[in-house]
């Protein structure tokens, strides 16, 4: 089909000489400068007055019997109201009234697929290539132009081709025209490049700010990345038509998405009102029936859906999809495979399912898939990104056990791999054991030191910075540390949490809101670790008790498209407290009920309902729970806010002095004052307060916390007793606060104290393992505890991680190797005297393991004093 287009590069040829000619006839009177009546009967349309629109087109054709315009809004009026089989009679008229037209000819792919004729519709662009080859000075308008490109572009013609020789060469022509735009970013969002579909749209709405094509168009390059801007763009077309189908299909599948099944029923009833039959407006109900458990009234949508196209395989694509994007892989490959099944070559349901595949852990076919749909597409945004990320995680190592198949960066695994073996050996004991429920398939865990990739292989896409981890069901994917370089991060708790979802997901068979998944892993978090999972904080307590939680009805809807990353935090502080609610309230036992029901297809509220007591109720108790807790969260301190002036450093006025004194203990005043003496480096000023300051709220943590600038205070000052207490109460409470960790290692180690360095080294690499200070740590604690093995180990990786003494390690490890006797001393010692060869204590250990000098009291074996080179 590509080589037959020969039309393309005739007209191309054609089109590079006639700019000016097209803007003239665009000035001069085209098809685009109608008159009057068909201008109302396009703006009725464009509103959302469909059947007047059909009357007005019907009458001025019956007056025009030779125009092309009217055919085309007639058949346009036809299909948007879903009388296709009366679109299908008006086409076949027109295309024998006007049998040169190629903008018919286009139209009526669309009229021929929806009326269940595919050879027909793929004949249309062939014809079309036939009617230019014949006279490319026929069809010089801009419309013709466009029609001609979409032509092509089905019939595989590069699209880079495309964009420059025919779209670009309309746009000259008619910069005002729609089309053109819509036919661009369309274009653009075919091959999943949004940034360009954004960008494309949003041109267009400069020229035509009124087109709600348009504005729906921009709302689906937003619907991947940025949902807010999605709604405000949906809700601007809306405001131009409020019929607008696209407009109110894209608001059902992202009601859909946050689990508000009745308002997605509400916006494809309101789909149905203008056209009952929509096929997709179908497929999204027989999806929102699959994802409540309805088979039955899910193949009757389904069959609706494919009642005049029984051949649609975007019908099955767009069920699968939405299964999907809820978690619901197995079933939404098996819809993939139906849609393949009507029509093997069908792109977007090879591509949706090689990510099914992938995320199935399925990944020899998944992977072909990809392939296969890059030779295909070559310019697919999604597929290219899939293609090259296969590359990259092919220089990945693999370390594997009877139950987990782990994939890192090679050079990562080399240094903590094991540890991460180790801790996804205990999560799955410990919860498998919890919840009664035994994980059979080994599960894939890939941790990715490039965030970039892990946004590729988690979404397709590498725009999505939010996340830390993401499980599928047995694939659980996650940033590794080197991902987020100065943020730091707990990957132990990471691990944690979505191992977790592995465990609630297949017990479920991933038929779980997503309020409830989240919630219990956060949740599990927290009694693994008192210090990981999310608090209370201040921010948090103000949140509840303004009203401002949400209803755990709607509580999945929270995490879909929140207004700032604060509420989108809040929302998995809120899902995970109201576990702790229902768990403390009725008992573990029943949260298993809940999700052994939700596993055999009964619906979320109902499981509820069954295993604790009516929503409503729940949804009174749990607000009164979160109310409570919120109000006595560090009683002993006062939380009014006060006015902007009180706050402000340098002010004196009266009333803010008269508030501060009558407020002695607020949180915002304290909190202030103490950061400004410690900015002013007044460490005896700042001291007391910050006492204070922990002492009303001990179980601050994050910046919230007063403990670190206390210890602050404290070593300035020399107090290293103090600065001890406070650091070692700081680093129990906050998951992630490595600073505190090393400073206690630096306090500990000079007098022994091994336990606490052994202890802070573990929590200083559960958020960062690649640095090097704790494997010195904790080579030094091992040895002195008499466990050389682990001494010997921390300092192979530390000579991983280009120390800044690298002699000394070598010298370390040889003396190491020596004692256990293993030949390895020898390389050790060398690699030290080749950097350091004057270094007295290496000389006499090569002699020592050469069995010139015997070991012995003044051996360096035995020597601590001649440890160091």
């Amino acid at each position: 089909m590509i080589r037959q287009f020969r039309g393309f590069d005739q007209i191309a040829r054609w089109v590079g000489c006639c700019v000016l000619a097209f803007a003239w006839l665009v000035l001069g009177g085209s098809a685009l400068g109608a008159g009057t009546g068909l201008e109302e009967a396009r703006r009725l349309f464009q509103t959302g007055d469909y059947a007047k629109c059909v009357t007005m087109a019907e009458r001025g054709l019956s007056e025009r019997q030779n125009s092309e315009a009217w055919r085309l809004l007639l058949t346009r009026g036809l299909l948007t109201t879903g009388r296709y089989r009366e679109a299908l009679t008006a086409m076949t008229n027109a295309l024998a009234k006007e049998s040169r037209s190629i903008q018919l000819r286009w139209l009526a792919r669309e009229v021929f697929e929806q009326n269940g004729q595919p050879e027909a519709a793929k004949r249309m662009p062939e014809e079309i290539n036939k009617l230019v080859v014949a006279r490319p000075n026929g069809y010089r308008e801009p419309l013709d132009l466009i029609a001609f490109g979409q032509a092509a572009l089905s019939a595989g013609v590069d699209p880079k081709r495309v964009l420059d020789r025919a779209f670009e060469m309309a746009k000259k022509a008619a910069p005002t025209l729609s089309e053109v735009y819509l036919a661009s970013g369309t274009l653009a969002l075919e091959k999943h490049d949004y940034a360009l579909a954004a960008k494309t749209f949003q041109e267009g709405l400069k020229q035509q700010p009124d087109d709600p094509d348009l504005h729906c168009g921009l709302a689906t390059a937003y619907e991947p990345g940025n949902q807010e801007l999605m709604i405000a763009s949906i809700e601007a077309a809306l405001e131009q038509n409020s019929n607008h189908v696209g407009s109110l299909l894209l608001l059902a599948g992202h009601c859909i998405d946050a689990e508000d099944y009745a308002k997605a029923g509400e916006f494809l009833d309101r789909v149905s009102s203008v056209n009952p039959f929509h096929p997709d407006a179908w497929a999204y109900r027989a999806a929102l029936a699959y994802l409540q458990n309805q088979s039955q009234a899910g193949d009757a949508a389904r069959t609706n859906a494919l009642r005049f196209a029984p051949a649609n395989p975007r019908v099955d694509h767009l069920i699968g999809l939405k299964l999907s994007q809820n978690y619901r892989f197995t079933e939404g490959a098996d819809h993939q495979r139906e849609a393949l099944r009507l029509d093997e070559t069908y792109l977007p349901a090879q591509a949706q399912l090689a990510q099914d595949l992938l995320r199935l852990g399925e990944e020899r076919e998944g992977w072909e898939l990809a392939e296969e749909v890059h030779r295909m597409d070559g310019y697919d945004v999604a597929a290219f990104n899939l293609i090259t990320l296969r590359g990259t995680m092919a220089k990945f190592s693999t370390l594997t056990n009877e139950a987990f198949i782990l994939r890192m960066g090679a050079r990562e695994a080399a240094i903590y791999g094991p540890r991460v073996l180790e801790l996804l050996g205990t999560v799955r004991s410990n919860l498998c054991a919890k919840y009664g429920f035994e994980v059979r398939r080994p599960c894939i865990v890939e941790m990715f030191p490039d965030q970039k990739d892990f946004a590729v292989r988690t979404f397709g896409m590498p725009d999505n910075p939010g996340f830390l981890g993401v499980c599928f069901g047995n694939v659980v994917t996650a940033n590794s540390p080197a991902s987020h370089p100065g943020r730091p991060v707990n990957w132990h708790a990471v691990i944690w949490h979505e191992f977790c979802h592995v465990v609630t997901l297949q017990m479920t068979r991933n038929r779980m809101p997503r309020w409830l998944s989240e919630g219990i892993s956060v949740y599990e978090e927290l009694e693994a670790n008192s210090a990981w999972g999310q608090h209370m904080n201040p921010r948090y307590r103000e949140m509840i008790l303004e009203g401002k939680l949400t209803p755990v009805s709607k509580l999945s809807g929270a995490f879909l498209s929140p207004k700032s990353d604060l509420h989108l935090q809040f929302a998995y502080y809120e899902s995970a407290l109201a576990v702790e609610f229902l768990v403390e309230r009725f008992g573990f036992d029943r949260l298993k009920g809940i999700l052994r029901d939700l596993g055999d297809g009964m619906p979320i509220n109902k499981a509820i309902e069954k295993n604790t007591a009516p929503l409503a109720v729940i949804e009174k108790d749990f607000d009164a729970f979160a109310r409570g807790l919120a109000g006595r969260m560090a009683p002993g301190l006062n939380w009014d806010k006060p006015p902007q002036e009180v706050l402000s450093p340098s002010t004196d006025d009266p009333t803010s002095v008269t508030w501060t004194i009558s407020h002695p203990t607020n949180f915002w005043v304290m909190t202030q004052k103490a950061r400004g003496f410690v900015e002013a480096k007044q460490w005896r000023e700042a001291r007391p307060l910050l006492e204070r300051l922990v002492e009303l709220y001990p179980g601050a943590t994050g910046p919230d916390s007063a403990y670190r600038t206390l210890a602050a205070a404290h070593r300035a000052l020399g107090d290293t007793n103090a600065e001890w207490q406070v650091l070692s109460r700081f680093a129990t409470l906050d998951k992630e606060a490595p600073d505190a960790c090393l400073r206690l290692m630096e306090l500990a180690a000079p007098v022994g104290d091994w336990a606490v360095v052994a202890r802070n080294v573990n929590r200083y690499l559960a958020v960062n393992p690649l640095v090097a200070p704790p494997y010195r740590f904790l080579a030094q604690a091992a040895e002195a505890e008499g466990h050389l093995p682990a001494a010997i180990g921390a300092s192979e990786v530390l000579l991983r991680l280009d120390p800044p003494n690298p002699a000394e390690v070598h010298f370390t490890l040889a003396r190491l190797l020596h004692k256990v006797g293993d030949e390895g001393a020898r390389r050790h010692v060398l690699e030290a005297l080749e950097e350091v060869p004057r270094n007295r204590a290496a000389l006499r250990l090569l002699l020592e393991i050469s069995g010139g000098v015997p070991s012995g009291k003044n051996s360096p074996a035995a020597s601590a004093a001649d440890a160091k080179p």
